[in-house]
């Protein structure tokens, strides 16, 4: 069964995943950007995101908001998480029934909710007659899904049934899509692994070693999981895909923005040169900051997150962050 795509965004993953999707269903690319929109349909590259790959002549790409989604079966969000609530409210006024998934990880910056509270208010939740919204997560790069490298996500709604269906359909190829039920622990495990991946990517930058950043690792899953079990989320799922899979892609990929990050706080960058170097969205930043009050909201120990946060926004001595967190008291594990 091949399904109507309207892809919302066309930054390195939206433009990654349609392409993927083109090759088994109907496919359309959009793009707020009607600059972008109208070079992309010139070139058929996205010369600033994906350069040198080339976009299948099946995918179709338009800059007309409505006409991208007319007869769509599902949006598929793909903008950074700042950008969801905009385009997710300017789909369902356009096609109420219309189901949204989103392929971006994070907190709204400005509510701190998590992008299924976001979707949610704006949707209706199931009150509004069997509304179905979920996030599709899991690790990867963008550069290799445009590549057609072997890449696993998951899928995960608000309506298990409906998450089911629409992986199985979705999956194909090189493209291996699993089904989940556990929304917020996928979610946060998206969000979460973004913060260990600074904290990984400050531990290489400063060449303190590989058993150093396997620690990091670690410890930050363990802080993933004490966060995400007490908001709700399962402690298996942040051992899967969206969890522990996620979080050793994005720690060790030297494809990772947030990693990046990392590296360039070793170098003693302030966060502004970093993320105007960098050029394109480090979500890790936003939620780190989200996360450090969340754990003080559920009463939960982050000391890897709070170390990234006083490195972040305190432009604190890296070497004395590191000092302080071998410092402390050693625990049972």
């Amino acid at each position: 069964m091949a399904l109507k795509i309207a892809v919302l965004g066309a930054g390195a993953w939206g433009t990654a995943l349609a392409i993927a999707f083109s090759s088994k269903h109907q496919v359309t690319l959009w793009s707020r950007d009607a600059a972008q929109i109208a070079a992309l349909a010139a070139s058929r590259e996205n010369t600033r995101y994906l350069p040198g790959i080339s976009l299948p002549a099946a995918l179709a790409i338009e800059r007309d908001f409505k006409t991208a989604l007319h007869s769509a079966d599902i949006a598929l969000i793909a903008t950074s998480t700042a950008g969801l609530r905009d385009t997710a409210t300017l789909a369902h006024a356009s096609s109420p029934k219309l189901p949204i998934i989103w392929a971006c990880k994070g907190f709204d910056r400005e509510t701190a909710k998590l992008p299924h509270e976001t979707v949610g208010e704006i949707m209706g939740g199931r009150a509004n007659h069997g509304a179905r919204f979920g996030a599709l997560s899991g690790p990867s790069f963008a550069l290799e899904v445009a590549r057609g490298l072997p890449t696993a996500l998951t899928l995960a709604c608000n309506d298990f049934d409906f998450a089911q269906k629409t992986a199985n359909i979705l999956n194909g190829g090189n493209l291996r899509v699993y089904s989940n039920a556990d929304l917020v622990g996928v979610e946060l495990g998206g969000a979460l692994k973004n913060v260990m991946a600074i904290a990984a990517g400050l531990c290489d930058g400063m060449g303190l070693g590989m058993n150093a950043r396997a620690a990091i690792i670690t410890r930050g899953l363990a802080e993933m999981v004490r966060l995400g079990v007490a908001m709700g989320g399962k402690a298996e799922t942040f051992m899967g895909l969206t969890g522990l899979g996620d979080l050793i892609l994005t720690a060790t990929g030297s494809l990772s923005r947030n990693r990046s990050v990392g590296v360039a706080l070793a170098e003693r960058k302030t966060l502004a040169q970093i993320l105007t170097d960098l050029g394109h969205v480090a979500e890790g930043v936003n939620s780190a900051a989200i996360a450090q009050k969340l754990a003080q909201v559920y009463g939960v120990s982050l000391p890897i997150t709070e170390a990234v946060c006083t490195l972040l926004f305190e432009n604190a001595d890296p070497r004395q962050i590191v000092k302080l967190l071998l410092a402390r008291e050693t625990k049972a594990e």
